[in-house]
């Protein structure tokens, strides 16, 4: 029995700073995305449409302002 809880000890002493780790790993990843999409939008394509998205988001608040005028 004492050899099971020994074995159970050292299971848990190796999960240690596993969440860190994983939290860590996420960052970087989001970061990747980051980076990926900062570059597309700053690229031609990206850039308009960006641009025409706004523009349909712009008229559509626009006529739903107006709508209630």
């Amino acid at each position: 029995m004492h050899a099971v809880k020994e074995q159970a000890r050292n299971i848990h002493r190796g999960e240690e700073g596993q969440g860190t780790i994983e939290y860590v790993l996420v960052m970087v990843a989001v970061a990747a995305v980051a980076v990926v999409l900062i570059a597309w939008a700053k690229s031609g394509s990206g850039k308009s449409m960006l641009e025409g998205l706004f523009s349909n988001v712009l008229s559509w608040v626009a006529s739903a302002v107006s709508r209630f005028r």
